[in-house]
């Protein structure tokens, strides 16, 4: 198995459901693709937006973490 491609915080931006097609959300240092769910429709999910580090707000959730098993894991975060 390959390793996952290292993308950004302003790569993942762009997968904001507005510039372009792709809902990614990352999640503690993971990259997910959140395109095809029906609670992503236009980037938006409650108060939360796509294209952006959700880690910190997944406290404020009524879900735990394991709602990511859902989804493709499809890249990283870059540290930097």
């Amino acid at each position: 198995m390959s390793e996952l491609p290292i993308y950004t915080k302003s790569q993942l931006a762009l997968r904001n459901g507005q510039d372009k097609p792709q809902i990614w959300v990352a999640y503690k240092g993971d990259i997910y693709d959140v395109t095809e769910s029906r609670l992503w429709r236009n980037g938006k999910h409650y108060e939360h937006w796509a294209g952006q580090d959700l880690t910190d707000e997944l406290a404020d959730a009524p879900h735990t973490e394991t709602v990511f098993e859902k989804f493709e894991k499809i890249g990283k975060l870059s540290p930097a």
